[in-house]
């Protein structure tokens, strides 16, 4: 099975996240498409529903037309013509809106998407109607504030019946009401809060799993070295495709996936076990490659791996 993560920042990376563009999910719909092999499954970060942000300037949209909505269709036009068939079935799990409620407004909102290549894989279940809250509140006094954060999952299984557990998830930033966080030059992966949080996630990956095989696909706002990667890599028991293939050795420069200003960093993971065996990350470039498809159409890049599940005892 083929599998990507990917951050594409709301599709608003043309505008400098200021607001989502329709060129942007056009421009990522095509490379998607143009993949070959396809891919099995895609786990989306920062996806909006709909909010200022994401019509703002956007052009013409149907009424009650959401951002995967928007997305789908210019996925489809893009397997048109790429001349393939279209595989897709897109679900969306809600993590958190920005509100003006006298307005009855959504200024910006987030959550996640797993696509599932349904000529392959059948869905036999998901958590899209409550989807796992793993958020963790350094400071009691902002919670309504904080952007949640939470845990895609679903449940696939192939022809044979074999099982494959999917989980997507987008860590919180380290947060800044800690001491550590202005006293310490690296950052990404060593807020309490964020280890708080890769604590509630592991449980949750391990309690579902129940020994299947399991994937799990995300931005971590944690590089290489950190003590959230030490932890998820150790004590959790998973194991990360990027380090088993040798693209990253405990520095988050030496592929980054990431980028802001003239900063470079490795963001960005597929974790994965039992049974499961990553074979190549072909396809993956690292960010700022200006020969890869995916250029400049986010902060991010992609992770695109190609993985089996051999038999758990």
């Amino acid at each position: 099975m083929r599998v990507i993560s990917y951050n594409v920042r709301y599709f608003g990376h043309a505008l400098k996240g200021l607001a989502s563009t329709r060129s942007s999910e056009r421009r990522i719909a095509a490379g998607l498409a143009l993949l070959d092999p396809l891919a099995d499954v895609v786990c989306l970060q920062e996806i909006e529903t709909i909010s200022v942000r994401s019509r703002m300037a956007h052009g013409r949209a149907e009424p009650g037309e959401t951002q995967l909505d928007s997305f789908m269709t210019e996925l489809e036009h893009a397997f048109v013509q790429a001349g393939r068939t279209f595989p897709y079935a897109g679900f969306y799990f809600r993590a958190h809106a920005n509100r003006i409620r006298r307005l009855n407004l959504s200024i910006t909102t987030h959550g996640l998407v797993i696509l599932v290549n349904t000529r392959r894989l059948k869905v036999e279940a998901h958590n899209v109607d409550a989807p796992a809250r793993i958020t963790h509140h350094h400071v009691e006094l902002f919670r309504a504030r904080k952007q949640g954060r939470i845990c895609a999952h679903m449940k696939l299984v192939d022809s044979a019946q074999h099982p494959l557990h999917v989980f997507n998830t987008h860590l919180s930033l380290p947060t800044p009401f800690a001491r550590g966080f202005w006293t310490r030059r690296a950052r990404m992966g060593w807020g309490v809060n964020q280890l708080h949080e890769a604590h509630t996630l592991a449980a949750y990956v391990h309690r579902h799993s129940r020994g299947e095989p399991f994937v799990v696909c995300g931005d971590f706002n944690a590089s290489p070295g950190s003590p959230v990667f030490h932890y998820l890599t150790g004590a959790a028991g998973f194991r990360c495709a990027e380090s088993e293939l040798g693209l990253v050795d405990g520095s988050s420069e030496l592929y980054p996936t990431a980028g802001f200003m003239r900063m470079r960093m490795h963001l960005d993971h597929i974790f994965y076990g039992n049974g499961v065996r990553f074979l190549d990350l072909d396809g993956t470039a690292p960010y700022g490659d200006r020969a890869s498809r995916f250029a400049g159409l986010s902060d991010h890049v992609p992770l695109i791996g190609r993985m089996r599940c051999d038999p758990v005892d």
